[in-house]
């Protein structure tokens, strides 16, 4: 028996069916919503359901884990999909015996400054960085390495509660967003000049058993709030090569390093224009931003299946390299708060509509998306990557998500 711990609400609904789909599986589910906001073929897929007022207390989470084991006799697993989770559920599992990733390994993930500490201490290039706790502390850092840098919480997730800061105005303003104080410190990290990739990995007890590269590719219009950020999947003829002989190196080293036994994890890393690494950053849960919809079509097969396989029976099958694949993240430009135009679409289905494979356009009267992913994606692929970033920079080019 099987239960997976998480919220409805967001992108991560689609992680669901793949434990309900799974054979011989019976699952459970802890929320913060009522079980109706799913669609109903899934309700009926989940044989036990308790809301909790927080899915982001151990103590919570365990006293639900322990009527379940009550009525049910047993808990083989708990998992959740959202990096908040990993900790908590850590916990869980060690208070109850339940098989999985203890409480040390997640914090050596989810505590940023911790994880920074431990790559630099065996030798592996990350960002450097520092805990401060008030703003006299954080100009001391200043003045050593200079602006621009990251101020961000320890415990961050993605871009959230994140800030560049360029001068000490704007730092002053970071540090009071953040409430900076001993008991509340912030995470000063230097900013990283160069191109922007994730290495993104399947474990298996203790060995990597797949991997997949990602390129960032971004582009900034006049208007402060224009990001068209595509990633590309790198073509299976690049993702072995030796121009990444350096990356796969360090990448597996970190994970060592982490603790990382059987999971799917995400790493963000820089190449310098010196040619030179910096690791930012490694999550031990699958990527978002609709990363693991490009790994599943550049290698053919379902990355979020196939991470349900694994975290439940420990089982990994490796797919065969097969395309690249793209996604242009279709972002609103203006200051509204809601798309009142799109333009552009009508020139590309003639083009390159025979590349994509997943695609969910913005709508009018949509709300303004906060997210990574903005306002919609086009999703793409072909078996030579420079047809994929040709074909991105044609979607971003000539697509426009106005806001009003």
């Amino acid at each position: 028996m099987y239960y997976l711990s998480h919220q409805f609400h967001g992108k991560r609904c689609a992680f669901y069916p793949r434990f309900a789909g799974l054979p011989e599986v019976t699952l459970g589910l802890l929320s913060e919503e009522p079980l109706t906001l799913l669609p109903v073929e899934l309700q009926q897929k989940i044989r036990i359901h308790q809301e909790l007022q927080s899915v982001y207390e151990a103590e919570a989470l365990a006293n639900a884990v322990q009527k379940i084991v009550q009525e049910t006799g047993i808990v083989h697993r708990i998992i959740g999909a959202v990096e908040q989770l990993q900790v908590p559920i850590a916990e869980v599992r060690e208070l109850l015996g339940i098989e999985g990733m203890k409480v040390e390994t997640a914090m050596n993930f989810r505590d940023k400054a911790r994880m920074k500490n431990l790559l630099r201490a065996a030798g592996l290039p990350c960002a450097r960085h520092r805990m401060v706790s008030s703003l006299a502390e954080a100009k001391l850092f200043a003045q050593e390495f200079g602006f621009p840098f990251i101020v961000k919480p320890p415990d961050g997730a993605g871009s959230k509660s994140t800030f560049k800061v360029r001068n000490p105005f704007t730092l002053e303003q970071a540090l009071r967003s953040l409430n900076v104080s001993t008991a509340q410190p912030v995470l000063l990290e230097e900013f990283i000049i160069g191109a922007e990739h994730s290495f993104d990995t399947f474990s298996l007890n203790g060995k990597p058993v797949f991997h997949s590269l990602t390129h960032y590719i971004k582009s900034f219009g006049g208007d402060a709030r224009i990001l068209d950020s595509m990633a590309s999947g790198v073509a299976k003829e690049e993702v072995d090569s030796a121009q990444y002989d350096d990356i796969r190196r360090y990448a597996f080293q970190t994970l060592e390093v982490l603790g990382m036994q059987t999971g799917f994890s995400h790493l963000e890393w820089f190449r310098r224009k010196d040619g030179s690494i910096a690791i930012s950053e490694v999550a031990a849960r699958p990527p978002g931003a609709q990363f693991p919809t490009l790994i599943s079509r550049a290698n053919d097969f379902n990355a979020l299946d196939a991470w349900a396989n694994l975290m439940v029976f420990g089982q990994f099958d490796p797919p065969e390299r097969k395309y690249a694949a793209g996604a242009a993240y279709l972002r609103g430009q203006g200051q509204g708060k809601q798309v009142v135009a799109i333009q552009g679409l009508d020139h590309l289905e003639q083009e390159i509509g025979h590349l994509v494979t997943d695609v969910k356009l913005p709508q009018i009267g949509q709300e303004a998306s906060p997210s990574y992913e903005g306002e919609g994606y086009i999703i793409i692929r072909h078996p030579e990557t420079e047809v994929v970033k040709q074909a991105l920079k044609k979607i971003v080019s000539v697509v426009r998500v106005h806001l009003g």
